[in-house]
């Protein structure tokens, strides 16, 4: 029966559906994440009588026809790109933006990734660096004797050094803009890395053009609506349980079928 293989696709796809809200559940703390959704595509059509197809010698034509769906399938899980709400720390090295841009972060191996969450801090040698130690690029290092840091909206960095009375220009923060954010793919830790479909990663100062602004001393929050994502979890629950009743009942047919005698 075609309803047991179709009721094992729509439990499948549930299952994934389940993933992900659960994913979204667990990162709602995570800073500068970025929610998932499931999106879902009916399978191929078997045409038991073709629409429009001629049903007589006379040109008639079937108005509707016989089609019977084979299933549903996951056709991609992408992610909502829409701002997180920004909360203040009082950190001098936690930063959001506000709007569009990633931070440009260095990998050990030379590559360039990015990422929304700005919690950073300095290493040894004075640069801004993430929590796992890679360099916020373009590699800003700030001075041993440095008493205060301060980040304006553009992105320009100041070091106030003890014994000195104008701060010092210490360098330039600047963001990533991608022609499909979407398109990013993630690399767990808070990072994305450039692909084809994403498009190639145009550079530019925040507060202009577009970008974002910056700013210290704040953190940008998940983007999860909790109670969305309990709501659609509840959903998938149902339509998980909706679609073994159709297994069951399959089976039940199935049954009855084979104790005919």
């Amino acid at each position: 029966m075609r309803s047991l293989m179709i009721g094992g696709t729509g439990m499948l796809a549930q299952q994934t559906n389940v993933e992900v809200i659960s994913n979204n559940i667990a990162n709602m703390t995570t800073s500068g994440y970025k929610m998932q959704r499931a999106e879902f595509q009916d399978l191929l059509y078997q045409n038991i009588r073709r629409p429009g197809a001629q049903s007589s010698d006379a040109g008639t034509i079937v108005p509707t026809g016989i089609q019977l769906g084979l299933g549903v399938k996951t056709a991609s899980v992408y992610r909502i790109h829409t701002q997180g709400t920004i909360v203040i720390t009082g950190n001098n090295l936690d930063l959001a933006v506000n709007g569009d841009g990633y931070f440009q972060i260095e990998m050990p191996d030379g590559t360039t990734n990015y990422t929304r969450a700005g919690s950073f801090q300095l290493n040894a040698d004075g640069q801004i660096v993430t929590a796992d130690g890679y360099t916020l690029l373009p590699g800003l290092t700030v001075p041993a004797n440095t008493l205060d840091i301060t980040i304006d909206g553009s992105g320009q960095v100041q070091a106030k050094i003890d014994g000195q009375i104008d701060p010092q220009v210490v360098g330039q923060i600047q963001l990533a803009r991608f022609p499909n954010n979407a398109g990013l793919e993630g690399l767990g830790g808070n990072l994305y890395r450039e692909t084809p479909a994403s498009g190639a990663a145009v550079v530019g100062n925040p507060a202009i053009d577009g970008y974002g602004t910056i700013q210290q001393g704040s953190l940008e929050q998940a983007n999860v609506n909790v109670v969305s994502e309990i709501t659609n979890l509840i959903t998938a629950q149902r339509a998980y349980e909706m679609n073994s009743r159709v297994i069951r009942t399959s089976d039940e047919m199935l049954s009855a079928l084979s104790q005919l005698r």
